[in-house]
């Protein structure tokens, strides 16, 4: 079994995969003060209940956009499954994807991730959007190669942004309001924030495609997109394991067993 770790600015996922399928996953805030022990004997005992032993795992990957948390996921990959784990963004962990990027290594390791499995369960071209902390579109060519993208602050930071710089501005949830034009302040903020992403996501994608000059799939993961999934047709699959498949799909290629 392999574990993959998947290091947002919010959340961490960790995932277990058995020959290639996906066995359980989890999730933690990520908190940089949180030790190696502490994720340890919380993922073990989640791990338990799902039947998976510790002694199990034969190896582990990690991909992070926080480097202040590797170290702390190192640890708890040697101290807890005893495998020294892959850190995808490492000199010699290799992606198998080639990143037409001024500065390749500043390629988030989620959006490398992302763009391995994209390709290989749809094929290409594709953007990829993921919806974290921020909104990342990311287009891989008909040939699988990472052609870059864009980066918008995602949704909750807006409503928060909002919410901070506006004194009498409440802090709203996010969810579709049931018009476009608002009677009141908390369902004008509602509308304004949620259709205006929506209007975001498809005017970036139409003009992805038009600088592309092809027609291209779009495929949606991360925590929110379900829900802008069902109200835009823009996206075409919704795809919640996508990071952590490209991840495992990236463990193999580079350590050439299946376990």
């Amino acid at each position: 079994m392999i574990l993959t770790i998947d290091s947002g600015n919010t959340n961490i996922v960790f995932a277990v995969f058995e020959k290639g399928k996906l066995r359980a996953s989890w999730r933690a805030a990520n908190d940089t003060r949180k030790t190696a022990d502490e994720f340890g004997i919380w993922l073990s005992q989640l791990m338990a209940l799902e039947g998976i032993k510790r002694e199990e795992i034969a190896g582990a990957i990690i991909a992070s956009v926080v480097p202040a948390i590797v170290y702390t996921l190192k640890s708890l990959c040697i101290r807890y499954f005893k495998v020294e784990p892959m850190v995808l963004g490492d000199p010699g962990v290799d992606s198998g994807l080639k990143l037409l990027l001024d500065t390749p290594e500043e390629a988030g390791a989620d959006r490398v991730a992302n763009a391995v499995a994209a390709f290989k369960t749809y094929g290409g071209p594709l953007i990829v959007l993921d919806f974290g902390t921020a909104t990342t579109f990311d287009v891989v060519t008909g040939d699988g190669d990472f052609a870059g993208g864009c980066i918008a602050p995602g949704i909750n930071l807006s409503l928060e942004a909002l919410h901070m710089a506006a004194a009498k501005l409440p802090r709203v949830a996010i969810e579709p309001p049931p018009k476009v034009i608002a009677t009141s302040t908390t369902t004008a903020i509602k509308s304004g924030v949620f259709w205006g992403y929506v209007g975001l996501i498809e005017g970036i994608v139409r003009r992805i495609e038009e600088e592309y000059g092809a027609k291209m799939l779009v495929v949606a993961t991360g925590g929110l997109a379900p829900l802008f999934h069902r109200h835009t047709d823009i996206i075409q699959h919704l795809d919640p394991d996508l990071t952590l498949r490209g991840l495992e799909d990236i463990y193999h290629r580079n350590a050439g067993c299946r376990a």
